[in-house]
């Protein structure tokens, strides 16, 4: 039953998305060829619009077919005309679906770091790419080995597409681990946490800074998975009944903003209070599973 229930869902995932994807490209050709400004940002608004209902869309189609309690703890205020830098620790692409759900409509449209390899994925690459996902091209040590000249390139893409999101209002959403959360992942890294990877600053500050004072808030949010950590196709097959959510809304102080690249001081602020902030989310995590079995 769950399998046929699985393969009805994403049957209509996917005639929703390749609905939607059609006003998105279309939108993003107008937003190529007609070099203003203001026409840019009025299709920017547009596109986002369309993403928000392909989002709130695929909150229908859970609803019909895998429905999912989420547990959250009080939400703080949020609004779609505020910039925000958010936050996750990652388990799961399953990750994304929650945040989108969780977010949707209360903050403007998420848009997430990518990996450049992404933008060649059937549809949904040129739909990425139409809604202004940055797109990020990390090089390996023996690639810069090889050609010096690549170090700093990916730093510099990272400021031309936070850029891009300083007209409208946007969320910029960092897995600031930088690859799921695995047992073996952890050990390899000799992580300080007990739910958690070591986490990488650079991408943020980086974002931090590209962005300017547009973005003042830091939205953290924490997913625990009580059961399992899901696959999609768990997801869709509603082997997922429940999820445990923790939010917290940060000011982005000016002590987060600096030069993290040639300044070595900030450098080592920055992390040191991104630790801070992942040894609290490592706590957060240990209440969730206390309150999670105590709700069993």
């Amino acid at each position: 039953m769950s399998f046929i229930r699985g393969g009805l869902a994403f049957c209509c995932y996917v005639v929703n998305t390749l609905w939607w994807c059609i006003p998105v490209l279309l939108g993003s050709l107008v937003k190529l060829l007609l070099p203003f400004r203001a026409i840019k940002r009025l299709c920017s608004r547009f596109l986002d619009r369309c993403a928000t209902a392909w989002i709130s869309t695929n909150g229908l189609i859970e609803k019909l077919f895998h429905p999912l309690k989420l547990h959250v703890d009080a939400m703080p205020e949020l609004s779609v005309n505020e910039w925000y830098m958010v936050i996750a620790n990652h388990q799961s692409w399953v990750d994304i679906l929650i945040l989108q759900r969780l977010l949707n409509r209360k903050i403007p449209f998420l848009k997430f770091f990518l990996k450049q390899q992404l933008i060649y994925v059937p549809v949904l690459g040129l739909a990425w790419w139409a809604l202004d996902f940055p797109f990020m091209r990390r090089y390996t040590t023996a690639q810069l080995k090889k050609n010096p000249k690549l170090r700093g390139k990916d730093i510099e893409i990272t400021r031309k597409a936070c850029a891009k999101f300083k007209y409208n209002p946007v969320s910029v959403m960092n897995f600031v681990e930088g690859t799921r959360f695995q047992p073996s992942k952890q050990q390899r890294q000799k992580s300080p946490y007990r739910h958690l990877l070591r986490p990488r600053a650079g991408g943020m500050a980086f974002a931090l800074s590209a962005m300017g004072e547009q973005i003042q808030q830091l939205l953290d949010v924490t997913i625990y998975y009580p059961h399992r950590i899901p696959t999609f196709w768990d997801y869709i097959c509603g082997r997922l009944p429940e999820v445990y959510v923790h939010v917290e809304l940060r000011e982005i102080t000016q002590d987060l903003r600096g030069d993290y690249m040639n300044d070595r001081e900030f450098k080592q602020h920055f992390q040191e209070t991104l630790n801070q902030i992942w040894h609290h989310k490592d706590q957060v995590l240990t209440q969730l599973q206390a309150k999670a079995k105590g709700g069993a």
